[in-house]
């Protein structure tokens, strides 16, 4: 399976126009497209008319698809250059712009290249947990993808205790095993999920842009999805995501801003008050 077919995204007669039904598979619990698939649809969209791979795309989203809807994409090559093109892609329900996809395309060969993060050192997937996801999350695009914890907490161990800004999981999409930039697109969209592990505290977020840049594509079963939180403040979380291949090669950085919400069910930890010294006077 590619990422067309994940998608469930449809061509058309023209080969910048294509259509995408927002089924429950594409979208959030809350019902409406998913933002990981949005920018998904758009590096799809964009691949197959500019025939070049993604070096770097990003998202901006404007308003929500509900589940349900057809989402209607048009691209636009902007500027077409011996080994670069710029493009966009456009969905729309309607009249009305509900996301953009900005990206640019191409493959230059030079002689030298590097990498200048490390990997953090994990469990392999098979011996990390798998996240635990409320029933809510059933029959959405978030209970497609398998997730295994290689870093972090639980769910359920989310107990109002801050934690690190740092959290890491492996990923992977069943019968979809080699990584395109549309499939990173889709995992590197779990950074909003990175906001609940420094906080200690489960979160809702909304992603308000998703940027992916594409380093290497390697054949991999498993995605290991590094997430730094860097911010939150005013309600919007920041953070990225270094995506590894199971190797240890850089797939691709993935990065954006949330708006954040607190689940209602949540348990503020309050820490215990330290005793006072026995030489101490008691205060009345």
């Amino acid at each position: 399976m590619d990422a067309q077919a994940f998608l469930g995204l449809e061509p058309t007669d023209d080969p910048l126009r294509w259509r995408l039904p927002v089924t429950a598979s594409v979208s959030t619990p809350g019902h409406f497209l998913y933002g990981g698939c949005g920018l998904a649809a758009g590096i799809v969209a964009m691949e197959a008319a500019g025939g070049r791979p993604t070096v770097w795309a990003t998202a901006q989203y404007l308003t929500y698809a509900p589940t349900g809807t057809v989402l209607d994409w048009e691209v636009v090559l902007a500027a077409v250059g011996k080994g670069t093109t710029q493009a966009r892609a456009i969905g729309r329900l309607g009249d009305q712009e509900v996301l953009t996809v900005n990206a640019a395309l191409g493959l230059h060969d030079l002689e030298v290249s590097g990498t200048w993060v490390e990997p953090p050192v994990v469990p392999r997937p098979e011996d990390c947990p798998p996240q635990e996801f409320p029933a809510f999350f059933a029959d959405t695009v978030l209970d497609r993808v398998e997730h295994r914890v290689a870093e972090g907490r639980l769910f359920s161990e989310l107990d109002g205790r801050p934690g690190t800004a740092h959290s890491a999981f492996w990923a992977r999409v069943p019968g979809h095993l080699d990584p395109s930039a549309a499939t990173l697109a889709v995992i590197g969209d779990y950074v909003s999920g990175g906001v609940s592990q420094p906080l200690g505290m489960r979160t809702l977020g909304r992603s308000l842009d998703n940027t992916l840049r594409v380093v290497r594509l390697v054949p991999t079963t498993w995605v290991l999805c590094d997430i730094h939180m860097h911010a939150l403040a005013n309600g919007f979380g920041h953070g990225l995501a270094h995506l590894w291949a199971e190797d240890g090669t850089l797939l691709a950085t993935a990065s954006q801003s949330i708006s954040v919400r607190l689940w209602k069910e949540n348990t503020v930890f309050t820490p215990p008050k330290a005793p006072e010294p026995a030489d101490s006077p008691r205060r009345t």
